[in-house]
């Protein structure tokens, strides 16, 4: 087992390397282009205060889908039959990628937006195999219905947290990083270990230049695309019989953008419009600088990805309800940290 975890290692961390090498060079050639092009100017609702340009995403996606591709070219073995499914995989992230950047540069309608979405996760779905099943005891046509619906909420889960500076830094890379060690450890398929390396590695090369105060945003045309490749990443999980890993690790993104989602849904706003009543945006409200917030994002993520490696060590459904309600514990915590109560208090 430690042999097999070593061989892993020579492929992942080489995968996650020139992940981070290309996505940072990128980048370094991108911005001034985006400088001209994709600049982004400071509204009531915003967390900045200077024009900035958007769009940096684009050289996570590039990084993260070459990289792969080119992991897979050198060892096409990690495929396993499964080179359908992740051929529909690049191609509807693509199609996000061209949305989003679309939409950076000139606003797309918003139904336009949910349509092309619906269409990517659409494809995703039906590529999966017939005989995967994440709850067996639910009926196949409604599992996949559910799926689809949560792979769009996934693809528009990042683009409504990324609201300020390394907030989907503080996200992404713990739970790709988790992803990257459940391969090493053979708890999830090679394929999906692979893209999880590719993506930390990007989105760690992307990082110096989202930090506060950011010199680049992601954009639409990095948060959508990022979002279906989380969502397909946590469902691989899912299919290998780690549920409570996959829902612990997306925890604090889910809840923060749920919560906030419902209740302008309750109060009749127009939720689809941008807004500053997420609870890390509120948390600037209460005084908290950008770089508390997305410190305690990011350390409650090291403690989700925590837990939920032990579900997966663990494999016990007492263990893994245990773990689900120390995630609540922790995402309760930092929701009532950014809402003003702990400070109150």
């Amino acid at each position: 087992m430690i042999e097999q975890a070593i061989e892993r290692l020579w492929v992942l961390g080489p995968t996650a390397l020139v992940g981070f090498a290309l996505s940072f060079a990128l980048m370094l050639l991108l911005r001034p282009w985006l400088a001209r092009y994709a600049m982004v100017r400071p509204n009531p609702r915003s967390s900045h205060h200077q024009p900035t340009p958007q769009g940096g995403g684009i050289a996570v996606v590039i990084a993260t889908l070459a990289v792969a591709w080119g992991a897979l070219v050198l060892s096409p073995v990690l495929l396993r039959g499964q080179s359908g499914q992740f051929l529909t995989v690049i191609s509807a992230t693509v199609l996000l990628t061209v949305i989003g950047a679309i939409d950076d540069i000139r606003s797309l309608p918003a139904a336009a937006r949910l349509a092309m979405q619906c269409i990517a996760v659409g494809a995703v779905i039906t590529a999966l195999p017939n005989e995967l099943q994440i709850l067996p005891q639910v009926p196949w046509p409604i599992e996949r219905a559910c799926l689809f619906l949560v792979g769009v909420w996934f693809v528009n889960l990042v683009n409504f947290m990324d609201g300020i500076d390394w907030m989907t830094v503080a996200e992404v890379v713990p739970v790709t990083g988790a992803i990257v060690l459940l391969g090493l450890a053979g708890a999830v398929e090679p394929l999906p270990a692979l893209l999880a390396a590719a993506l930390v590695g990007a989105m760690i090369g992307f990082a110096p230049f989202n930090r506060p105060v950011a010199q680049v945003f992601l954009g639409d045309v990095g948060s959508l695309p990022i979002g279906l490749l989380l969502g397909w990443l946590l469902m691989e999980l899912a299919a290998m019989g780690h549920v409570a890993a996959a829902l612990i690790l997306p925890l604090y993104y889910l809840a923060d953008a749920t919560i906030t989602l419902a209740g302008r849904v309750v109060r009749g706003e127009p939720f689809w419009r941008a807004h500053r009543t997420h609870f890390y945006q509120r948390a600037t409200d209460c005084g908290l600088t950008v770089r508390e917030i997305v410190t305690r994002v990011f350390v409650a993520n090291l403690a989700l990805a925590a837990l939920a490696l032990i579900t997966v060590a663990a494999h016990n459904l007492v263990v893994s309800l245990a773990m689900l309600g120390a995630s609540a514990v922790v995402i309760l915590w930092l929701l009532a940290t950014f809402s003003g109560v702990m400070k109150r208090r």
